[in-house]
């Protein structure tokens, strides 16, 4: 009867764990999908400020301009919608893409345009990605249907950051003229 009675407080304190670990883990994705959501908006900009200023092509400039664009207005929207939550957003790029741009940053002409291209690539991967999941799983309504808004613009960086000069490492990446007029910047 004892081990009986033991097990039944084994399974209640169990059950209840797993409770409390699911209601703590519901804020917690949602709070680091807002955490990497706006360091890596802030970076976006970052290296968009970077692109406009010392891009070499005007194909990486106009690209860098509109990174600026969107994801400032994103970082805006985000952090309107984290504070009404109680969520905390980042103000800075992570550190690791803020030694990236720096090291991008000592480039110049093509040498720039290159890292600059690629880095973009890597980002709007990793964006889609992250912003597909909080659509997907997210926990809070407003934050799943702010990622869902927000993910065909990042779907259209991606595409733009792939027909970038030496994006994926080929040179011979089309030029504005190779692009149809639906892919303006």
């Amino acid at each position: 009867m004892r081990k009986l009675h033991l097990c039944a407080v084994a399974l209640v304190a169990l059950a209840t764990a797993g409770a409390v670990c699911a209601q703590s883990a519901k804020p917690g994705g949602d709070a680091m999908f807002v955490k990497e959501a706006s360091a890596a908006g802030a970076a976006e900009v970052a290296l968009g400020k970077l692109g406009q200023s010392q891009g070499h092509s005007d194909q990486v400039k106009q690209f860098a301009a509109q990174m600026v664009k969107d994801h400032s207005a994103a970082n805006e929207e985000l952090s309107s919608l984290a504070s009404e939550k109680g969520l905390t957003v980042a103000t800075d790029p992570s550190a690791a893409d803020a030694a990236a741009a720096k090291r991008i940053g000592a480039l110049q002409g093509t040498a720039f345009d290159a890292a600059f291209s690629k880095k973009m690539l890597a980002d709007h991967k990793k964006a889609v990605a992250l912003f597909q999941r909080e659509a997907a799983h997210g926990k809070d309504s407003d934050l799943k249907a702010f990622a869902a808004k927000t993910l065909p613009t990042l779907k259209q960086h991606l595409s733009m950051a792939q027909s970038l000069p030496a994006a994926s490492g080929d040179s011979s990446a089309p030029s504005s003229a190779d692009r149809s007029p639906a892919g303006t910047l």
